[in-house]
């Protein structure tokens, strides 16, 4: 029996060091083999690649398991995270809405008992139409777009256009269907507006840049970089308080003001009539002696 096996032994051994030698040789060859195979019958060779799927098939499924639940796991983990960190971020938004809704309350209150002490006059109410915009005339020279309605819809010039973050112009041209709104930025747009809590009244002018500028600032004034700009009524074309934008840049060149519209955005615009300057007509003509 010892003398079989090493007589095996022996004879393999010659073999074990030939097929070690020539092992590129051969595996060169069955390549070759196998691709005038599949050349000469593809039935074969698909069938032969289908089978040796359907075998390997379980046992990749089951290697694949692991990683597959790894991954899983690793994105339930990110998918905690990123809902704790969205979770704090909406109770820290949530307590900022509270305050902000306190203070509104306590405003309104105020604000009540300041009208009814003063016997103020209540507000006109004001009528408002809601447009598309349909065409960007924005060049070097012209700060404008076209909106779809016209005098058949009500519009009329003069009226502000407002975006849901404040004010983006005033209609200057009017059609039967379309309207065209002058925006705030461009250069023939000039805007009476107060600033900052101490409220210095300024003009805002546009400049066709993104960022109009504020004149005639009276000397002294103390304006600070996040100062809010509102309308300041004055002139009659729009009414007090209208949001405008803040301050972001104050330099001895000037100031800038950033608008709160989004102009890369703009989709739809509120033209609002809020009937100022026919207040003033309406009194004039009441003052006026009979004829």
């Amino acid at each position: 029996m010892n003398k079989r096996t090493g007589k095996v032994a022996r004879l393999a051994t010659p073999l074990k060091a030939w097929t070690q030698r020539f092992a590129f040789l051969l595996l060169i060859a069955a390549a070759f083999g196998l691709m005038l195979l599949g050349k000469a019958d593809t039935l074969i060779v698909e069938r032969a690649r289908i089978q040796l799927a359907d075998t390997m098939a379980p046992f990749l499924e089951a290697a694949s398991e692991p990683v597959t639940t790894v991954n899983e796991t690793v994105g339930k983990i990110r998918d905690m995270a990123r809902l704790r960190e969205v979770n704090a971020m909406l109770r820290a938004e949530n307590e900022r809405l509270l305050e902000w809704r306190r203070q509104a309350m306590a405003l309104e209150a105020q604000n009540a008992g300041l009208r009814d002490l003063l016997r103020l006059a209540p507000e006109i109410e004001h009528q408002y139409l809601s447009a598309r915009v349909v065409g960007d005339q924005g060049s070097a020279f012209v700060r404008s777009v076209l909106v779809s309605g016209g005098q058949s819809e009500g519009v009329r010039k003069g009226q502000a256009a407002l975006t849901g973050s404040g004010l983006a112009g005033r209609v200057a041209e009017v059609g039967e269907r379309v309207s065209r709104v002058l925006l705030i930025t461009d250069i023939n747009s000039r805007i009476p507006v107060q600033v900052g809590p101490a409220q210095d009244k300024a003009i805002m002018a546009g400049d066709n840049s993104p960022e109009p500028s504020l004149l005639y600032l009276l000397p002294g004034t103390s304006i600070e970089v996040g100062d809010r700009v509102v309308t300041s009524g004055h002139g009659g074309l729009f009414p007090p308080g209208l949001p405008v934008g803040d301050v972001v840049e104050v330099t001895e060149a000037g100031v800038r003001v950033r608008p709160y519209t989004d102009w890369n955005h703009l989709d739809y615009l509120r033209l609002v009539s809020y009937d100022l300057p026919g207040l003033i007509e309406d009194f004039i003509a009441r003052r006026a002696p009979p004829r």
